[in-house]
């Protein structure tokens, strides 16, 4: 792993934990860190919306892991209630204050690990993870995509960050523009460094048994969504 963040560890101080997750929902909403997510379901719960039978109760789960605040996938349910989707989401977070925070924001959040996620196979509509698998070595992620592939009934959408010169220095300069904390400063360095190109996010792919590619999409995101089965149910 290269460096160290504060999100790395789930004791750490719950003040610069605040305010980091603060930073980084501003970060999303700005650089396109929502929009990357959205923009990856937006299909999804459209072709749902159209073949649906008029007799289903139109409610569907969704697991975010790695919540943080909870606001991409509060953002999530709204564009799905533009679909006659009710989207009921329940964040996953190793970090207690992370937690706390989300369920603040509304979330249901419990406390917990990708690596041993309390759910059976195929028991969730939609599994997201966002700026989640820069954090875990290599092999890990691997396996937390494949989990996600085989909890997953209509959706997976993975979004991390493009690793690129032009992209750090971009973060650098927002991040003091926008007067961020001193650890979100550092702390975007360190996960712009451990990002991804598309070589090797379509590498972990392959590794995970996924039929997907990775995409690079605006404000230096990358993107992986497919749908792994069992979509026509109600």
């Amino acid at each position: 792993m290269i460096g160290r963040e504060l999100l790395d560890d789930p004791g750490a101080d719950p003040s610069a934990v605040r305010a980091e997750l603060r930073d980084i929902g501003r970060l999303n909403t700005l650089f396109g860190g929502t929009r990357a997510v959205l923009e990856a379901l937006e299909p999804v719960f459209r072709r749902s919306g159209n073949v649906e039978p008029a007799t289903c109760n139109v409610s569907w789960t969704l697991l975010d892991v790695g919540t943080g605040l909870g606001d991409i996938p509060r953002a999530a349910a709204g564009a799905a209630r533009r679909y006659g989707i009710e989207l009921r989401p329940v964040g996953i977070e190793l970090n207690p204050t992370a937690a706390r925070l989300a369920r603040s924001n509304g979330m249901r959040a419990v406390l917990g690990d990708g690596s041993a996620l309390p759910f059976a196979a195929k028991s969730v509509d939609v599994v997201i993870a966002s700026q989640v698998l820069h954090h875990l070595s290599r092999e890990r992620a691997v396996r937390w995509i494949a989990t996600f592939d085989g909890l997953a009934r209509r959706a997976v959408v993975l979004a991390d960050l493009r690793r690129s010169a032009l992209a750090i220095v971009g973060v650098w300069a927002a991040v003091r523009g926008l007067r961020m904390s001193r650890v979100t400063r550092h702390d975007a360095i360190v996960s712009l460094k451990r990002g991804y190109t598309k070589r090797e996010f379509d590498a972990m792919l392959r590794e995970a048994g996924v039929p997907a590619a990775a995409q690079y999409r605006p404000g230096f995101r990358i993107v992986a969504a497919w749908s792994p089965g069992d979509r026509g149910q109600c």
